[in-house]
């Protein structure tokens, strides 16, 4: 994977949105369209950085785009990019980020730069960069009552701790490194500097 020009796949079955996507995206990354899942499966490979990924699409569906680059053992990050609400079920998904439509260009060019960083994480790292995004999103579009009456935020939440236990050898590593200052940017994205 690739940090200079990251490679992004955007899978979107609107071509006039794709295509906006893929106008924005142009000089900031080598950037690739197709408008439906089997041709994301056909298009995507080991030289893919970053997935754009529509979940709603006819035929094959974003969901089952996602789980089938998971099965493949893809090393990409992939970001959920949906006017599809998100319910307790994303907790599940093995997505990086979900970003609810309409999204402007700065919004999709920082997600692909967060994302080329976190692929410099290691395993640990990137799990609990993405389970973060999705507390974050469930945050905001759940109501408390809700949260509290979920299993699965509960889980994900008591995942998050224990991550949070195992990162910390990590952090220290980082912070004698020059990833520092992009390690902050992230972790203050993902609204999780109250949790450290």
């Amino acid at each position: 994977m690739t940090t200079d020009t990251p490679s992004v796949l955007i899978v979107e079955d609107e071509p006039d949105l794709a295509n906006l996507y893929a106008a924005w995206l142009k000089g900031e990354c080598a950037v690739e369209t197709v408008y439906d899942g089997n041709e994301a499966l056909d298009a995507i490979g080991e030289e893919i950085d970053v997935v754009l990924l529509d979940r709603r699409m006819p035929g094959l569906s974003g969901d089952t785009v996602l789980d089938t680059i998971r099965k493949r053992s893809l090393d990409c990050r992939v970001a959920m990019v949906t006017a599809v609400e998100p319910d307790f079920d994303i907790i599940q998904m093995g997505f990086d980020d979900y970003l609810v439509k309409p999204v402007s260009k700065t919004e999709l060019i920082t997600i692909i730069e967060q994302l080329t960083l976190r692929s410099t994480y290691d395993e640990q790292l990137q799990e609990f960069f993405a389970l973060a995004s999705k507390k974050a999103l469930l945050d905001d579009q759940k109501t408390e009552a809700e949260r509290q009456s979920s299993q699965e935020y509960a889980e994900l939440k008591d995942r998050m701790a224990v991550l949070r236990v195992q990162v910390n050898d990590t952090m220290q590593e980082l912070l004698e490194q020059e990833g520092y200052r992009q390690l902050c940017q992230d972790i203050a994205r993902e609204s999780v500097l109250n949790e450290w």
